[in-house]
């Protein structure tokens, strides 16, 4: 059973990727990026979405691969954050900025910055440019994509291994087309593993700055959830899922965290032993993936996808409770062999939209 409210405003790393395709040429020749006035070398610098540094998922995952670059081609990097009611114009001219400033790559994390990569990249054409969660064609940009559907069937699958009440629920940032795979792999990985299990969705916001980035919200969204009976929540809500996290565990509930393993994060240390999982999501292998190409000389251009087969996505095993659980890491396990040898399909687009 799926049960979904209608939308509302509640008010109440990775060594040794392998990428699935790699593509050259279109972008500087210089090795790691041209270098400042003073002739230093410079390297990778990423633009944050919504939430910024500090979400502890999306947007640090990205930190951390820029940290990894960093640490590892012993160059200059920079990562900027975005400013409230922020409008493609800005997007532009920070990414602008950064190419002009002489970094290389230069990465826009989040499907926001669309536009202004296709604008930015045509301003920069020596520059290569990464952009994570949408495609954008240029002969300069690389578009970093992953099967989102995938990891969260695996969130799925826990779910309902771990649940008692045979009642969980998903809590997404914003209802659009990127935050519906992950509604759909989660929903698929539920059904497919326990019959009649009721499965509440809700989505936060129509704004992104809203939806993304406010933990209240998010709060008040999971505590709905677990009035009704739910006893795992999986989220999809960038920053606002902190607020899901700390629901759950005031009333000593799963919660099933996003992008980052959320279970290792200091800021979410107090809640841990109720984070069952997280549907990884390797955005800062991909930046970093990005960077080292760069890096070698051969910049990698066009749709880079990452999924299961190159564990680009994945579920995190790190609270001792996702062994202890009866079957539920043999679930997981062989969910993934499934869907990596392709028995397994995991649909993009939840059933009923």
């Amino acid at each position: 059973m799926r049960r979904i409210p209608r939308l509302t405003k509640i008010a109440v790393g990775i060594t040794g990727l392998a990428l699935a395709a790699t593509a050259c040429g279109g972008t500087s020749s210089e090795k790691g990026g041209s270098g400042d006035a003073s002739g230093k070398k410079l390297g990778l610098a990423i633009a944050y979405d919504v939430g910024g540094k500090g979400d502890q998922s999306f947007n640090d995952s990205a930190y951390e691969g820029m940290l990894k670059a960093k640490k590892e081609f012993g160059y200059k990097t920079a990562d900027q954050e975005p400013k409230d009611g922020e409008s493609d114009d800005d997007k532009v001219q920070r990414l602008a900025n950064l190419a002009k400033a002489g970094y290389n790559p230069v990465v826009g994390i989040g499907y926001a910055y669309g536009p202004a990569m296709k604008e930015a990249s045509k301003k920069y054409p020596k520059t290569t440019f990464g952009i994570v969660d949408s495609v954008v064609e240029g002969k300069n940009v690389a578009s970093l994509v992953f099967a989102e559907n995938e990891s969260s069937y695996l969130a799925g699958v826990a779910a309902a291994k771990a649940t008692k009440s045979d009642h969980v629920g998903f809590v997404g940032g914003v209802d659009n087309e990127l935050i519906n795979k992950f509604e759909a792999g989660f929903e698929q990985g539920v059904n497919d593993t326990k019959k009649g299990v009721d499965i509440e969705v809700q989505y936060l916001d129509e704004d992104p700055a809203k939806g993304f980035a406010s933990p209240d919200l998010g709060k008040a969204a999971a505590e709905k959830q677990l009035e009704d009976g739910a006893d795992v929540i999986y989220h999809a809500a960038g920053l606002s899922g902190q607020g899901v996290i700390k629901a759950a565990a005031e009333q000593k509930k799963w919660v099933i965290g996003v992008d980052s393993d959320q279970y290792q994060q200091k800021t979410l240390a107090k809640y841990k032993d109720y984070i069952l999982t997280s549907a990884l999501k390797e955005v800062g292998g991909s930046v970093y993936s990005l960077a080292k190409s760069v890096e070698d000389g051969k910049p990698l251009t066009g749709v880079q996808t990452f999924d299961l087969k190159v564990d680009g996505v994945g579920a995190s095993e790190s609270n001792p409770k996702f062994k202890e659980i009866a079957g539920l890491s043999d679930a997981v396990a062989k969910a993934k062999k499934g869907i990596v040898d392709g028995s397994i399909k995991v649909q993009t687009k939840p059933e009923k939209k």
